[in-house]
């Protein structure tokens, strides 16, 4: 397969908005009406259900995983692989099937980099998690996460391009965070298990 064709295939298993599916599946209203607004866990949690929010979750982490990974058994580099990562990142971010307005891709970013390295993931999870469970906020917990990747990189990666595609991944998620990072400074940020609001 060539290069281009395995990044054209993640980008589009990237761009299934797994939000939108799971909530459709639990016969919740499009997570896009209510909240934030983002097609992600976090806001579907805000739906008040805990199953679909875990859906979306698992759904969201998968498609990153699941192209590295399949990159990695098609015989691809390393370097490849976390390139077609990264197509699957963009892809939720920027989906073809929400008319390239997706969701903020932490999720996504989590499989992708659990498919780099698994040392790199749990470093970025533990982050996000304590920053979450201080401040009980998503998107600080996000950006926490974002900034430590591209660290967690040079830690445990040998290769500079992959860890050019960490801080490639790291950027855009601070970029789609910029109005939380607003909300964050004013004090009008919705804290993790805030219900919706229309």
């Amino acid at each position: 397969m060539p290069l281009v064709a395995l990044l054209l295939v993640a980008y589009l298993l990237g761009s299934i908005p797994f939000a939108i599916v799971s909530s459709r599946a639990f016969g919740l209203e499009d997570p896009r009406r209510y909240g934030s607004g983002n097609p992600g866990a976090t806001n579907v949690l805000r739906s008040g259900n805990k199953g679909a929010a875990i859906t979306t979750l698992i759904g969201d982490c998968l498609k990153g995983w699941l192209a590295v990974w399949a990159a990695q058994q098609l015989g691809f580099s390393a370097f490849d692989a976390a390139l077609a990562g990264l197509a699957a990142f963009l892809g939720h971010v920027f989906s073809v099937f929400l008319r390239f307005n997706g969701g903020k891709g932490v999720a996504t970013a989590l499989g992708v980099l659990a498919g780099i390295h698994g040392g790199v993931a749990l470093t970025c999870l533990a982050i996000w998690l304590v920053v979450a469970l201080i401040s009980r906020y998503s998107s600080a917990a996000a950006l926490a996460a974002a900034l430590g990747a591209p660290v967690a990189g040079l830690y445990f990666l040998d290769e500079q391009a992959t860890i050019g595609v960490l801080s490639a991944i790291s950027a855009v998620l601070i970029w789609r965070h910029a109005a939380n990072i607003r909300r964050l400074r004013d004090g009008t940020e919705g804290r993790i298990g805030d219900k919706k609001k229309k």
